[in-house]
């Protein structure tokens, strides 16, 4: 299957009525899983990327990280998006770069935020210039356009609306709301951004994944949720067998993991 049809095929999965569910992955056995278990598309996660380099996340540090990572994941029989925070750059000729690398080792999918580490938002001409640079220069990349707005209560409703509408106008070929759960404004921004996808962050004890497909919306991501329920995971197991208690049964096996490793590792 060439680029363009792998590319192609991860656009056809941002269905009305029935979402991507995307879930992000954190290092390559993570996602050598994740694949395994049968979904079609997975993406990465920066904070968990981050954590597991010990570095913070969205503050640049983890560009040559996270390169490497996707070059690995890449060879996964799924569909890679990868997270790039900000682009690790203000510069768009260096983010293209970084697109153009990403797209040279298979990846189909990108995600760009305009949140900054100071809680502040990216100017919107300059996210715009990001954006544009790398559609210019890997047209097929889908490039799934982050706002912060909600995250970061910078402006809501209103700013986000006219942010979507510059990002489309842009290129971007999704759009990304972390922290809305509000029925209405999702409705608005599925009315308003009806040409490209919106992607929604899950959020345990919020909208199901059913009720955010009957509102419209096409994608929705796991992000770091995965990473830290197997931190909690990890520590709980530790702590149950510390006290007498029982783990579960149904854990992967030694054989198991090592057969995903065998498949899917550095010599696969």
């Amino acid at each position: 299957m060439t680029y363009a049809q792998r590319a192609d095929q991860f656009r056809a999965l941002h269905r009305a009525g029935e979402p991507l569910l995307l879930p992000n992955a954190w290092d390559h056995a993570s996602a050598a899983a994740l694949a395994h278990g049968g979904f079609p598309a997975i993406g990465t996660t920066s904070l968990g990327v981050a954590a597991a380099a010990g570095k913070a996340d969205a503050t640049g540090g983890t560009r040559e990280e996270t390169l490497h990572l996707a070059r690995g994941l890449a060879r996964l029989p799924a569909l890679l998006t990868v997270d790039i925070e900000g682009g690790f750059s203000e510069r768009p000729d260096e983010v293209a770069a970084l697109a153009a690398e990403l797209v040279r080792a298979g990846v189909v999918g990108v995600n760009i935020e305009d949140g900054r580490p100071d809680g502040t938002l990216t100017g919107t001409a300059q996210q715009c210039e990001l954006i544009r640079a790398i559609k210019e220069t890997v047209p097929d990349l889908f490039v799934n356009a982050r706002t912060d707005t909600y995250w970061l209560g910078a402006g809501g409703a209103g700013e986000t609306e006219r942010r979507a509408s510059a990002y489309r106008l842009a290129g971007a070929d999704g759009l990304f709301v972390p922290g809305l759960q509000d029925e209405e404004a999702i409705g608005g921004l599925v009315a308003e951004v009806i040409d490209i996808p919106l992607n929604i962050l899950y959020a345990p004890g919020a909208l199901t994944y059913r009720r955010l497909a009957e509102l419209g919306v096409r994608r929705v991501s796991s992000g770091s949720l995965l990473f830290r329920a197997a931190l909690h995971a990890a520590v709980g197991t530790a702590r149950s067998i510390a006290r007498g208690g029982s783990v579960p049964e149904d854990l992967p096996s030694y054989a198991d993991t090592q057969a995903l490793s065998a498949a899917h590792g550095e010599g696969g």
